[in-house]
């Protein structure tokens, strides 16, 4: 099924805050929250989906023929495409009670693994929401990757113990959590990190040999100080807009925090990232890969594990077809000359 069949699929399944809009853009959630909407006035979410475009692309039809091929490699993985399935932290929440959170884990984590890629797992206010996730992980072998907020330096500790010991492909913290508004007034408290505590983090990820990643990076200055607090892989996210109303678009500063971490750093971004020609334009603008949320869980209000697949293969298609388009035979060819602006 293609995402609009999905989306048409999930309607009635899901909400009542989603829409499951046959193109999620963030404008029918607006800043629905509880839900899929963003802080403030809603319009973050917007303007990561619209920024894309602003970056057209640079056809180029006269090459050799060839096969594109969208594989890849994240901090040592082979991946089938350069897409991994994002975080979502609690599903009924947000999206209804079709799915209870472990049942969605499970569906995007197996999906994730039969498409040669990986799936992010959330956290939540219910510590069960983490213990579930990592024992679907566990069945997996490992293949997922648990993202923790940033609670109390006691309760990371906890989970990052958890999470260790389930061996997975790394261990994410979205440290711009601090801004929602479930984290904030927490006893003990919860919030910001700053680049000692990350440190301690990364140290004990890299002491267990789990590359750990940092998502909620907007500028230079915030990556330099992932770079410093020893992160593998940073992530280019303002959280969907879910943390803060104001901020520029990912797709806006991708090229400025990929340049100046260049080598350092593997940058991954997410952002209203919702298809191929996008995943090609991130590449382009110097990421490694892309997380995609929001679609997926309609995709799988839809069509369930398979909706996941199936949307998988829809973007790797696309992504080979733009490939073929602007003569990059390989993700790796893939530059910022094929685009114009």
């Amino acid at each position: 099924m293609s995402y609009s069949e999905l989306a048409a699929a999930a309607r009635g399944n899901i909400g009542p805050f989603c829409k499951a809009c046959p193109v999620c853009d963030g404008r029918a959630c607006g800043s629905l929250m509880p839900g899929p909407g963003a802080k403030g006035r809603g319009r973050v979410a917007v303007r990561n989906y619209d920024a894309w475009d602003a970056f057209p692309l640079a056809m180029d039809p006269v090459h050799a023929s060839f096969e594109a091929s969208t594989r890849t490699k994240v901090l040592g993985h082979d991946l089938a495409l350069p897409v991994l399935i994002g975080p979502v932290g609690d599903v009924n929440r947000h999206y209804g009670e079709k799915y209870t959170t472990v049942e969605y884990n499970s569906s995007i984590m197996r999906a994730a693994q039969a498409s040669g890629t990986y799936a992010f797992t959330g956290d939540g206010l219910d510590p069960a929401i983490m213990t579930e996730s990592l024992r679907v992980i566990e069945t997996l072998g490992g293949a997922g990757i648990p993202t923790i907020k940033p609670w109390a330096m006691g309760i990371v500790q906890e989970k990052l113990e958890a999470a260790k010991r389930v061996k997975p492909v790394a261990i994410a913290m979205d440290v711009d959590a601090a801004g929602l508004p479930f984290l904030k007034h927490q006893d003990p408290p919860a919030g910001f990190k700053d680049v000692g505590q990350l440190r301690e983090i990364a140290d004990q990820c890299h002491d267990a040999g789990i590359p750990f990643i940092l998502k909620g990076i907007m500028s230079p200055l915030v990556a330099e100080k992932a770079v410093d607090a020893g992160a593998d892989a940073i992530i280019v996210s303002n959280h969907g807009g879910r943390v803060l109303d104001g901020v520029p678009s990912t797709a806006e500063v991708l090229l400025e925090v990929s340049s100046d971490v260049d080598g350092d750093v593997e940058v991954l971004v997410d952002g209203g990232v919702r298809s191929g020609v996008d995943v090609f334009r991130a590449l382009a603008l110097g990421a490694r890969a892309v997380l995609m949320a929001r679609p997926f869980v309609v995709a799988v209000y839809g069509g369930g594990e398979q909706g996941a697949r199936d949307y998988l293969a829809q973007l790797a298609d696309e992504l080979a077809d733009t490939m073929e388009m602007c003569g990059a035979e390989t993700v790796a060819d893939v530059d910022e000359d094929m685009l114009t602006w």
